[in-house]
């Protein structure tokens, strides 16, 4: 058997296990790179990062409280800003996309478009 080499995304996503809760893995912690990008959707000034595949199939795996339009809480670090909101699955993604608030990156200086280092930890 021949080893591969991991793919971008394995290599860019790293996981930290957090406590065992009803079977399962809460409190863990994802860091991975996503580009920030504007939801089209509405003319407002959402701006969003989509979680990578591989983490949102873990995330969506997790036996955490449900909680409203399929959402899970996170706490989240962008360079040193930290806050808690929610990840929401996005249908035509096939993944959960994250919001990023316009003080968090007036902070930290980024824009629609900039790929950024993001942790994202769940809270059960």
């Amino acid at each position: 058997m021949v080893a591969r080499a991991p793919s971008a995304r394995e290599r860019s996503a790293a996981r930290t296990p957090g406590k065992r809760h009803h079977g399962g893995m809460v409190g863990t912690r994802y860091e991975f790179t996503a580009e920030l990008w504007r939801w089209q959707a509405r003319t407002a000034a959402w701006v969003f990062l989509a979680l990578p595949q591989d983490v949102s199939d873990e995330i969506a795996e997790l036996p955490l409280p449900p909680a409203g339009f399929g959402s899970v809480k996170v706490e989240v670090t962008l360079g040193s800003s930290r806050w808690t909101t929610s990840v929401f699955p996005d249908a035509g993604r096939k993944t959960y996309v994250l919001p990023v608030k316009a003080s968090v990156r007036r902070t930290e200086g980024v824009e629609v478009g900039d790929v950024v280092r993001v942790g994202v930890e769940t809270i059960g």
